[in-house]
């Protein structure tokens, strides 16, 4: 039983990155919420097509914060029994559906736009407009400094999705503030809704961009090939190993996978292949945390049945089985 003099058991690795990711969906979530009644406010008072876009994106803003504590919440179990690889994932699905919000509110909003710049729409109360605007702005550079740490330490997906989001979140609140100003203090007619068009295919972008990481992360793409050659060049010193071939790698949420065959002298005992082994994943281990490696043993010169002879990638180069990816 603790005691009032024990100290509380440190937190596991694990168990700090769940923290770190749920508080900043959770601070994702408050900035979302006070941006969305500051501005369904500031919507009613401007008329402002550039404002009644930037209040649909923070609207879904919410959604998405949502779907991210959602997604590093499942991502922080542990492997069970029908997850033997964890669920790291669910940062990826999480993204996705980020992505998929992202979209319908740049369509929307440019859909808005056009309506507006048709119809030959005005704007009203640039001051009110323009005050939720910058009051939005600092709210969300905070919101971006915690995220930033939060990715630094975690490398987590769905928050470097959500990071991606909010940052788009400055130049559109900026896009708001000109708006109002060349509409209402310079007289330009049409400012308000080319900015809320300018705004929409901004959104699309950044939901293009974000997409592209998280479809990577599904599809099991390989690492880059100048992360697998690190792996290679940190073992390739080992004087028992005689060769390397048939690696793979992939990403799952937070945490890197690879597997690799390693050729040894034929003549080792089983015990010694082993030890191989050992010193071989501490090293990596050392310099790829969070990464788990299978690695299997062969013995110098042994081919399968019916298969080609495989290409010692330390030797030959680690593009050696796919030598389209070599780059330029």
């Amino acid at each position: 039983m603790a005691t009032l003099s024990e100290p509380a058991p440190a937190r596991t690795a694990a168990e700090e990155r769940a923290l770190l990711t749920r508080s900043a969906a959770m601070a994702s979530m408050s900035v979302a919420l006070l941006l969305l009644a500051l501005k369904i406010f500031a919507t009613i008072q401007t008329g402002s097509t550039a404002m009644l876009g930037s209040l649909a994106d923070t609207a879904l803003d919410l959604v998405a914060s949502l779907v991210t504590l959602i997604g590093v919440w499942v991502a922080a179990q542990p492997a069970d029994a029908d997850h033997r690889f964890g669920h790291g994932k669910a940062e990826a699905l999480a993204a996705l559906v980020q992505v998929v919000l992202i979209s319908i509110s740049a369509v929307g909003l440019a859909a808005r736009s056009i309506d507006m710049w048709i119809g030959g729409g005005r704007t009203e109360a640039a001051e009110t407009g323009i005050g939720v605007s910058i009051i939005a702005m600092g709210a969300t550079l905070l919101l971006l400094a915690w995220q930033r740490h939060v990715i630094k330490r975690t490398n987590s997906l769905a928050i470097q999705t959500d990071h991606v989001h909010y940052k788009s979140d400055i130049l559109l609140n900026f896009g708001v503030i000109a708006a109002l100003v060349l509409d209402q203090y310079a007289g330009i007619t049409g400012a308000d809704p080319v900015f809320g068009l300018i705004i929409a295919l901004w959104l699309g972008w950044n939901a293009w961009e974000a997409s592209q990481q998280a479809v990577d992360n599904l599809m099991d793409r390989e690492w880059p090939v100048e992360k697998r050659q690190r792996l290679l060049d940190t073992i390739r010193d080992n004087p028992d190993l005689h060769g390397v071939h048939d690696l793979r790698t992939r990403t799952a949420g937070h945490r890197d996978f690879a597997q690799f065959h390693i050729t040894v002298d034929p003549h080792m005992t089983v015990a010694e292949a082993h030890d191989v082994m050992d010193a071989i994943e501490a090293k990596l281990l050392a310099r790829f945390p969070d990464t788990e490696f299978l690695i299997h043993t062969d013995p110098e010169g042994h081919i399968e049945p019916d298969a080609p002879k495989p290409v010692d990638l330390l030797s030959e180069g680690v593009d050696a089985d796919f030598p389209e990816e070599k780059p330029a």
